[in-house]
């Protein structure tokens, strides 16, 4: 018998990670989200995965245009982490960061730690979600430090250089 969803997610607070903003384009149709759903598969060929909740406008996109980006926030873009993750405004966040057209055409955050550049090589739906998998097709880096996320709060590194 599985767990409640409630266990579930109190053991996942355990996990620490980096944070992503995942953001796509189908034709004129821009949209974005902070997804915690996200890994590497392959290096041979360059894979990655992220997973989408399907009642998200963002999900919708991902499927109609075939291509997402992989946004790393750096450390510094706590505001922009909280941003795509609330419903508020959904619909507008794109307008509220700055960004610009990455060669698949999805939105590459402005001062991401990373943005990775994805074609959908499939797309598998499981439970409330959908896996997709990414082919890189470009990557985009800076010498920032990178955003955490653990314990239902954001965090740092803590080093001291």
């Amino acid at each position: 018998m599985p767990i409640d969803s409630a266990a579930f997610k109190e053991a996942l607070r355990g996990w620490a990670s980096g944070v992503t903003v995942v953001t796509s384009r189908a034709g004129k149709r821009v949209h974005g989200m902070t997804v915690s759903a996200f890994s590497s598969v392959s290096a041979e060929p360059p894979l990655v995965l992220v997973c989408a909740n399907r009642a998200s406008l963002t999900h919708g996109v991902i499927e109609d245009g075939g291509v997402f980006a992989v946004n790393i926030l750096a450390e510094h873009q706590q505001d922009v982490s909280q941003l795509f993750a609330s419903s508020e405004l959904e619909d507008s966040r794109l307008e509220r960061v700055g960004w610009t057209e990455g060669k698949t055409g999805a939105p590459l955050i402005d001062e991401a730690l990373a943005s990775l550049e994805c074609r959908v090589a499939s797309a598998h739906h499981e439970g409330s979600h959908t896996i997709y998998i990414g082919q890189v097709e470009a990557v985009h880096t800076t010498d920032a430090t990178p955003l955490l996320y653990y314990d239902g709060g954001y965090r740092s590194f803590g080093c001291d250089d």
